[in-house]
């Protein structure tokens, strides 16, 4: 079931929205050669904390922390490891949640450890293009528009630059989601579609957008943990994520970083 916010209920969102992304400030800072996987996930449980959140993934589905750490290789789920330790030139994507006054927030970013010198230029247009594709997405979330408009927006981007989109593998689906009281809700947002198909977009509606690219063939599978998602061929994957409510203006990102906020129709996402 596909639920409509209230504008009350986006505030509440908005509110559980910027504890994140102050987190995730703090993250991109924390992440460097020498920390763990761990290390990273004791760093945003810590802060949530001390703004008053909950960490929104820690037990839902039963899963057993507060963040989602992927590296190289590792689409998205990758479960925090204290024998887990970064090196200079991985490619890491933190995925987090926040809830607060029973309100959701999702979000992710993908960053080179050690910084973007580490990093190949074909490494460097994965990570740039799965954000463009990002901000492409939210774009296209307004008012009459349909939900095909904004998976057919994401997944021109991996087009254009020749990248794998995961969104469809052996009979599974993975992408954004609507996102409120729960941390997923109706309907699904994939990385690829048709432009003018799908649900009507109207104000209210909240999702999670997230782009998840490869450098390789968009296959995925699970280790068993029963959580880590990696490519199947072993090519490096990045994944962004913001939090979206549409207004009557046009798109609100909830989970905006200092430098990308801009104004409702215009998000200013440039600074990473």
């Amino acid at each position: 079931m596909v639920v409509q916010k209230t504008p009350q209920e986006i505030e509440l969102m908005a509110r559980a929205g910027a504890i994140l992304a102050a987190v995730h400030e703090v993250l991109r800072d924390a992440v460097r050669p020498g920390m763990t996987t761990a290390d990273l996930d004791a760093v945003a449980t810590a802060e949530i904390a001390a703004r008053g959140g909950e960490p929104g993934f820690l037990g839902t589905y039963d899963y057993p922390a507060a963040t989602c750490i992927s590296v190289n290789d590792e689409i998205v789920h990758g479960i925090p490891s204290a024998t887990r330790r970064l090196r200079a030139g991985d490619v890491v994507s933190v995925d987090c949640g926040v809830r607060w006054a029973g309100y959701h927030s999702d979000a992710a970013c993908t960053w080179v450890v050690g910084g973007r010198d580490h990093a190949d230029e074909r490494t460097l247009t994965l990570i740039d293009a799965a954000y463009e594709a990002l901000r492409r997405g939210i774009v296209a979330l307004r008012p009459g528009n349909r939900l095909g408009d904004v998976s057919y927006a994401i997944g021109a981007v991996a087009e254009q630059h020749g990248l794998g989109v995961v969104a469809e593998h052996d009979g599974h689906t993975i992408g954004g989601h609507g996102i409120g009281r729960e941390l997923h809700e109706d309907p699904q947002v994939l990385g690829r579609g048709r432009p003018g198909r799908g649900m009507r977009l109207r104000p209210g509606l909240v999702f999670a957008i997230e782009p998840m690219f490869v450098l390789g063939a968009p296959a995925w599978r699970t280790d068993p943990d029963g959580w880590t998602m990696r490519s199947r061929d072993g090519s490096l994957a990045a994944h962004w994520e913001h939090t979206v409510a549409i207004t009557p203006a046009g798109p609100r990102v909830l989970t905006a970083r200092p430098g990308e906020r801009g104004s409702l129709g215009e998000p200013a996402l440039a600074a990473r």
